[in-house]
């Protein structure tokens, strides 16, 4: 998964401090202070704020923990330099495991980082489309393939209409643009916590239809992942400890905890990225650790269904709950 264009130019990140160092390792075995590697799944944003609010109160290290937050040059990569040993967690997405895992790949799921959907069908809140109905006929901008197919196939099917009811086009990661500009009469794939805040700033408010009342089975967005083989690896109750403190913290001193965040990452601190924060506040896992079974098996049902794996893979071989 990738955040379109329109929300990657408002982060501000450069993308020249975001490249993975070569040579990422797993630490050696536990000691005070112990290196841990933490792929992140793009540029820093507001959606990994306990990350750093857990990093600036020194949490992570009151545990013992020595933690390299990295923004990678490819949103694709940390999944699979964490199943190749070449670092230690990433940060990814449920449905992206789920689908990874299907495939083989000796992922597992350790923690949520977020824990409601945050993709979107978007449309102008001024525009004719009030309702899912609505779309009928009509244009809709995408653009990744796949996941996001299935999401709006299953809302349309909701609303008594097909995939073939809608025209999709491929955008090419310009979401808000395309929307704005009238090339296309909605977006499937916008965040509710960027896209609309930035069509608002705009002067352009949004509408959006979350998948989640739409027939979509709910998943966590962000999940932190570990190679299945190193799950006994003492340092990852210790790192889930650390981020379950940064959480509560942010949670209860959303002020002080923003003036952290952008402490750490002033190219962050604009308007776009105060609502972005505002909004990501409420979905943040309040129990990073604890595992949903029921949840994670239904949504994998769901990719199935929608053919994007072929088999439901054992929850065992793809997500735990650490003791």
């Amino acid at each position: 998964m990738r955040i379109p264009a329109s929300r990657r130019t408002a982060l501000k990140a450069g993308i020249g401090a975001a490249v993975i160092a070569a040579g990422l390792v797993t630490s050696l075995p536990a000691f005070a202070q112990d290196k841990l590697t933490v792929l992140l799944d793009w540029f820093v944003n507001p959606d990994h704020a306990p990350l750093y609010v857990a990093q600036e109160m020194g949490y992570f290290r009151e545990v013992g923990l020595d933690v390299d937050l990295v923004a990678p040059a490819d949103p694709n990569d940390p999944p699979k330099l964490v199943a190749a040993g070449k670092a230690d967690l990433a940060i990814s997405y449920q449905p992206q495991l789920q689908m990874q895992a299907a495939e083989g790949l000796p992922l597992t799921r350790i923690g949520t980082l977020i824990s409601t959907p945050l993709n979107t069908v978007v449309v102008l809140a001024d525009g004719p489309v009030k309702s899912i109905k609505d779309l009928k006929g009509r244009k809709v901008g995408y653009s990744v393939g796949g996941l996001e197919d299935a999401l709006l196939g299953a809302m349309l099917e909701k609303a008594g209409l097909k995939l073939s009811d809608v025209s999709l086009v491929n955008v090419n990661f310009s979401l808000s643009p395309a929307l704005l500009s009238g090339q296309v009469d909605a977006v499937v794939g916008a965040y509710r916590n960027f896209e609309l805040n930035q069509m608002d700033i705009e002067g352009r408010p949004g509408r959006a239809f979350y998948p989640e009342e739409e027939g979509v089975p709910p998943y966590d967005e962000l999940v932190v992942v570990a190679n299945r083989e190193n799950v006994a690896d003492k340092r990852l109750p210790r790192f889930l400890e650390a981020l379950e403190r940064g959480t509560l913290y942010l949670i209860n001193h959303p002020e002080e905890s923003w003036k952290l965040f952008v402490k750490a990452n002033p190219e962050l601190d604009d308007e776009l990225n105060k609502r972005a924060w505002r909004d990501t506040l409420p979905r943040f896992a309040h129990s990073p650790g604890a595992l949903d079974s029921r949840r994670y098996t239904r949504f994998a049902e769901f990719l199935k269904e929608r053919e994007l794996i072929a088999s439901v893979p054992k929850l065992d071989d793809y997500a735990v709950e650490l003791k």
